[in-house]
């Protein structure tokens, strides 16, 4: 048996199946965003931003391995785990298909960041080891400053550019966190480590609505970085 399995916060089989569900979820989220980035580098308008991209794709990828070994070494079926979340994710990229590069920058980097900052808040609920593992694969992609500089360039270009681009932040913003409403809602094993069992005391409603709060002050100083504040 693993070390991973032998974690002895997996006594609690909801808390495990929990804990599986969100790696799972992590992973699929991972290649999503490594399908996007190669999209967004076919239409990058020079070699230096196609390489940024690249990096970040890289990045992200890299990220996907650790969630797939760590499934591994619970005796799980990555690819079974990821699937379920397969067609919430492809609709919601479906619905922020960014219209040119500049769009696909921001949304690479407004997403993600919320996305890392929902799971963030999720993490705080798991054993130290999990914790860890999801901490991890959530780290920067070391391409921030690159985004920041690219969109704050072309808004000092043309300064019709950072209107557009604030709707489009605020239109992600609004995609992302019905999203991860929605996905929370229809798995009952994520629904679980938000509110809590033997493993954790979980949230309460008003504690939840504070998440939400948070995640959405931390989108403003994004945006507020990029130039975008409204």
């Amino acid at each position: 048996m693993s070390d991973a399995a032998q974690n002895p916060a997996f006594d609690d089989p909801d808390y495990r199946n929990g804990v599986v569900e969100l790696l799972g979820l992590l992973g699929y989220g991972e290649i999503s965003a490594c399908e996007r980035l190669a999209e967004d580098a076919t239409i990058a308008p020079s070699l230096r931003t196609k390489v940024e991209i690249t990096r970040m794709l890289t990045s992200e990828f890299s990220h996907f391995e650790l969630l797939h070994d760590r499934l591994v070494a619970l005796g799980e079926d990555p690819y079974e785990r990821m699937k379920p979340y397969a067609a919430t994710f492809d609709a919601f990229h479906l619905k922020t298909r960014p219209a040119d590069w500049l769009e696909g920058l921001v949304k690479a980097y407004v997403f993600d960041g919320l996305a890392a900052d929902f799971y963030r808040e999720i993490a705080a609920f798991l054993d130290a080891d999990t914790r860890q593992l999801v901490l991890d694969a959530l780290s920067g992609t070391g391409s921030s400053e690159f985004v920041v500089d690219a969109v704050r360039d072309a808004i000092a270009e043309d300064h019709t550019v950072g209107g557009r681009l604030a709707l489009w932040g605020r239109r992600l913003m609004g995609e992302a966190l019905s999203q991860a409403q929605m996905v929370v809602a229809e798995r009952d094993e994520l629904s679980a480590l938000l509110v809590g069992g033997d493993h954790s005391p979980g949230m309460d409603l008003a504690a939840i609505g504070r998440m939400f709060t948070r995640l959405t002050e931390a989108h403003a100083a994004r945006m507020d970085r990029l130039g975008l504040a409204s």
